[in-house]
């Protein structure tokens, strides 16, 4: 389960967020592309920006389900 407290550095301020359990698979990039991006230097993802309509907040759901480490959550 995402711990909302452990947040990867750069992710934007709102509801969904990964964690730092984050493996860098990048499933949930296929999934969310846009929304969550990969810090390939570091290792991780983090969300660019928040999705706002419903297909966007059904491709982030889609990325949390995905996340084979449940490093996707959304606290809103």
């Amino acid at each position: 389960m995402s711990n909302k407290l452990s947040k990867t550095l750069g992710s934007v301020n709102g509801p969904y967020y990964v964690d730092t359990n984050c493996i860098a698979c990048g499933v949930c990039i296929v999934d969310a592309p846009g929304f969550i991006v990969m810090n390939e230097g570091e290792g991780f993802a983090y969300f660019s920006k928040q999705p706002k309509s419903k297909t966007e907040l059904m491709m982030c759901e889609e990325a949390i389900i995905a996340c084979p480490v449940e490093s996707i959550g959304n606290d809103g």
